[in-house]
């Protein structure tokens, strides 16, 4: 226990006492701060260097008013000097304030151990290292004085009076001052839990849609697969007489597809939920979109679609991608702009496909919206898994807009890629 005490003080008042550690300024996004004009705000942000000179100029004029000392002067700067010391080396200035105490109390006059001088400096030293240090070392610092007081009081030279008064007061002090220090130390510590939570709330959302994505894409892949297995076992009938090399060719391309059917089965194990309910109906595409818009539309949500281009059939999984981000895209104008209109632009061009969903500003009361906001993160992470664009912003007349565009290969490069594969 003693080597433990004893560590304890090493590591608050010993180690590196004499640290370069400048106080820093107070940050002008406070609560206080950021409510004064611009131009002030800066200056404010020197506000406790301003009350630690004031405190410094305090102690001086306090100790030349009461020394009747031929020298007073020179020893009232002292207890000053230890107050301006706590803005750049605080553990340094308590122990110089608590050696210069029986300097003081022996050469000068006016209390034993702590004059007025010297215990409005002592006082202050205390307060303003705590606030820079913490509450353990403001505790030592405590314990230290009241242990300095009490032999000077009862051991060495004459009784004193200021002791006690020394105690309370810095007690009271400190007390203040470590209430200060845990209250902010936990907002702190309730800031860095949200800022974690909302990080851990993002990575969940993010890995929630990649997952509802994969379960999508697996009936898409498992039917194009499907259809391989087929055709590859139906391709030798086709053809009469077909020499045994191209029938094992046809038999290993089904068990490969077969094979891959089993595989994606499992990977849909993986990536279920337990509440997960396969799908009664094949995956939705664009031929779609205007049953979608009417029960938009039957919700309260008037929304008029446009197609420009010449209109052709997408892969599946392009498809697929662009009606689920139309239908987010109108789900979140039903839930954050009531009232609302809704346009739908979707362009076919020979690169691609481009989508825009645009709302007008909400007419009815908007209701806060709850969660982490899944919808644009799933709609980024569709475009993203074909190597699209998108952006979403909000609009100059208050409403907001979501486009995309996805690029989609001709048949010609597909068919390039698959000879090079």
């Amino acid at each position: 226990m003693a080597a433990g005490v004893v560590g304890g003080l090493r590591q608050a008042l010993m180690h590196d006492a004499f640290a370069y550690r400048p106080m820093p300024q107070l940050r002008t996004d406070g609560p206080l701060i950021r409510r004064l004009p611009e131009r002030i705000r800066a200056r404010a942000a020197w506000t406790p260097h301003a009350l630690v000179v004031a405190a410094a100029l305090i102690t001086f004029l306090t100790g030349i008013a009461v020394s009747d000392f031929p020298l007073g002067e020179l020893l009232a700067v002292f207890p000053a000097v230890s107050v301006l010391m706590t803005l750049v080396r605080p553990v340094g200035a308590f122990w110089m304030s608590l050696l210069l105490t029986p300097v003081t109390a022996v050469v000068g006059h006016g209390g034993w151990p702590w004059g007025p001088s010297s215990f409005f400096a002592h006082l202050v030293v205390l307060v303003v290292v705590a606030a820079r240090s913490g509450p353990r070392t403001a505790g030592w610092m405590w314990g230290l004085t009241v242990l300095l007081g009490t032999v000077m009081e009862n051991a060495v030279w004459r009784p004193g009076t200021t002791t006690v008064g020394m105690a309370i007061a810095s007690a009271l002090a400190l007390l203040v001052v470590a209430v200060v220090q845990i209250r902010h130390d936990a907002e702190r510590e309730v800031t860095v839990q949200r800022t974690v939570t909302a990080v851990e709330r993002d990575r969940r959302t993010l890995l929630e849609e990649r997952t509802t994505i994969a379960r999508e894409l697996h009936d898409v892949v498992a039917h194009h697969m499907s259809v391989v297995a087929i055709q590859a076992e139906a391709a030798p009938y086709r053809v009469e007489n077909p020499p045994p090399e191209l029938e094992q060719a046809f038999v290993t391309i089904r068990e490969n597809a077969v094979a891959a059917l089993t595989e994606l089965r499992r990977v849909l194990g993986v990536v279920r939920a337990e509440d997960y309910q396969a799908p009664d109906a094949p995956q939705p595409t664009l031929a779609q979109l205007d049953g979608l818009l009417a029960n938009v539309r039957e919700a309260g949500l008037e929304t008029e679609k446009t197609v420009t281009g010449a209109v052709r059939e997408l892969p599946q999984g392009v498809e697929l991608s662009a009606y689920r981000i139309i239908q987010e895209a109108l789900s979140n104008t039903l839930r954050h702009a009531p009232g609302a209109t809704a346009k739908v632009e979707i362009g076919y061009v020979l690169g691609g496909l481009g989508l825009r969903v645009v709302n007008g500003p909400p007419t009815g009361p908007v209701k806060p919206s709850p969660g982490a906001g899944h919808g644009i993160t799933g709609m980024r992470e569709r475009v993203a898994m074909l190597d699209g664009d998108m952006t979403a912003e909000a609009t100059g007349e208050g409403g907001y807009e979501i486009a995309a565009f996805i690029p989609v290969q001709a048949g010609s490069e597909l068919r390039e890629q698959a000879d090079r594969a």
